[in-house]
């Protein structure tokens, strides 16, 4: 919240007794800067919203000099409308940017605090398909902006190494002599139609998982030369969006040091614990509201054999011990997690805060590995790239590969990270390489036209007049730039990164109408100092709400 809100909110709790106060924004400047809409006092006061608004601009008129940061509110009808000190706000703008820099948006909420973040933790089974690969996006920009706002971060990416997957990739890849990663895919695929058609291959999946779990040495050196040629391969691929990891946690480290059968002793404490009639451990559920018809949480097979849910659950009690935790999932993942959260409140332990996302669709639906519709990651990272370069030769005739990278794959990142996490993405090609429109291109061209005006006016004047910047597009641009720092806290509380990509192609786009309207090296001296130090920091902050996207910008475009 910026000082100017603040005091606004000071004035409104003092003057109605109101514990949360919501401001609005006018819908133009000659309405005042913030509105409070006084409908909700007209029942507590038993009196018209229009005199309850005249009421407490009278009360602000008595006490004016207490606050410095107003300059005047008028009641307009049922609403207060606020307006604020423009010269406070544009200078106090300017310097906090040019001064922070890079840091500028930052609250320091996180300082001295520790949080982990699992994202991605795809199946080690195949080169990531973009569906799943939006976790990896939404988490890494969540773990910037907890690290922008001074967290102490560590990333972990939680491989399923011994479940029934693996085990058919092992049954699939016994005949191959060597193994590379970009073969993954089709021997799961090929075995998956297989198992189709002949059934008794799972029995053989769960043999080879029964073995594990009893420390086969042949058998856990096939588990391990597969993850590790698969974990090594999306690792890369994720390093080249620069997407980095600080642990890879392997399940079956939970399973060989015993910590499933630690969990099952502490989950029989419980007394909700039970052996089934198929002779499985399961969790009885009931009380937790979940909506199923059989609440029960399974655990383990008939044989004696770990469940995914067992190893997750000895995982996610290490993880929690350690204090703050967040975790990003499939909205396919909901009930999953809501029956782990269950299990955590039965021993007492905070579960996770989570972000479930929504898929990228095919036209014709889901992406699914098993079944091999889906388009991989990789393969959409150089599809980014190619298009990129295409744009660039046509729009500059030069070829330039690393300008192209940063360009395709912004336009990748952003494609997905503006949308809601809950809500689905349909990638179009042709919207998220725009140069016109929303779309990671049109922000960091913004950025580039900035800094090509900077180049041909290198001179600075120490002391710009910024009482010359007093026109409307001048006044907007300066409003979006001191709510960056709000804008982040939100994201922060949300863990919702659309809210900062939305915000910079506002930012962009109010520049540009700016930069059309106004100009720039063509204005009378005094004032064309003053706008190059405006525009200095509408390029600073582009630059600072892109990085929290893992957004790369270019000096030229």
């Amino acid at each position: 919240m910026d000082p100017y809100q603040k005091q606004i909110i000071d004035f409104l709790k003092k003057q109605t007794g109101l514990d949360q106060i919501e401001l609005s924004v006018p819908p133009n400047q000659e309405m005042g800067d913030y509105a409070f809409p006084c409908f909700q006092l007209a029942k507590q006061l038993k009196k018209n919203p229009v005199e309850i608004a005249k009421q407490l601009s009278n009360n602000f008129s008595k006490n004016k000099k207490g606050y410095k940061k107003i300059s005047e509110i008028k009641a307009l009808g049922p609403y207060l409308n606020f307006f604020i000190k423009k010269d406070d706000l544009i200078k106090k703008t300017i310097s906090e940017i040019l001064k922070q820099k890079d840091k500028y948006g930052s609250s320091g909420i996180g300082k001295g605090k520790k949080i982990l973040v699992e994202h991605t933790s795809i199946n080690p089974n195949a080169s990531a398909h973009v569906g799943r690969a939006r976790n990896a996006l939404i988490g890494d920009s969540v773990v910037r902006i907890l690290k922008f706002q001074g967290y102490k971060v560590e990333t972990h990416y939680f491989v399923n190494d011994v479940g029934k997957q693996i085990a058919l990739l092992v049954l699939g890849a016994r005949k191959k002599r060597s193994l590379k990663f970009e073969d993954l895919l089709k021997i799961y695929i090929d075995i998956n139609k297989k198992l189709e058609k002949d059934p008794s291959l799972e029995k053989q999946a769960l043999h080879l998982l029964n073995l594990l779990e009893k420390r086969d040495p042949k058998v856990k050196k096939q588990f391990k030369n597969i993850v590790d040629t698969c974990v090594k391969g999306q690792a890369k691929i994720f390093s080249d969006l620069d997407i980095h990891y600080d642990y890879f946690d392997y399940e079956s480290e939970y399973l060989w040091s015993k910590k499933t059968e630690k969990s099952i002793r502490l989950l029989e404490k419980t007394g909700k614990l039970f052996l089934d009639g198929y002779n499985r451990w399961v969790l009885d559920q009931k009380g937790y509201g979940l909506g199923m018809k059989i609440p029960v949480f399974v655990l383990t097979r008939g044989d004696g054999t770990s469940l995914y849910s067992l190893r997750d659950i000895a995982y996610t009690i290490e993880k929690v011990s350690k204090g703050e935790n967040i975790i990003v999932l499939g909205e396919d993942q909901k009930l999953y997690f809501e029956q782990m959260s269950a299990v955590l409140k039965e021993l007492m332990l905070k579960p996770p805060r989570v972000v479930h996302y929504s898929f990228v669709l095919l036209q014709e639906g889901k992406m699914s590995t098993r079944k091999g519709n889906l388009v991989l990651l990789e393969d959409f990272m150089k599809e980014a790239s190619k298009k990129a370069l295409d744009e660039i030769k046509k729009r500059h005739d030069i070829t330039d590969k690393i300008a192209a990278k940063a360009i395709g794959y912004g336009a990748l990142k952003y494609g997905m990270l503006r949308v809601s996490p809950e809500k689905s993405v349909t990638f179009n090609w042709e919207s998220a390489l725009s140069f016109e429109g929303d779309a990671s291109p049109y922000i960091q061209y913004a950025y580039a036209r900035i800094n090509s005006i900077l180049q041909k006016h290198k001179v600075r004047k120490k002391d710009s007049n910024f009482k010359l910047l007093n026109n409307e597009e001048e006044t907007t641009l300066i409003k979006i730039l001191s709510d960056f720092p709000n804008i982040v806290e939100k994201a922060t509380k949300e863990l919702k990164p659309h809210i900062i990509a939305n915000y910079s192609y506002t930012l962009a786009q109010k520049f540009n109408e700016y930069y059309h309207k106004h100009p720039i090296l063509k204005a009378d001296d005094n004032l064309k100092h003053a706008r190059i130090e405006l525009i200095k920091t509408v390029a600073q902050v582009i630059k600072n709400s892109l990085s929290l996207l893992g957004i790369t910008v270019l000096e030229k475009m």
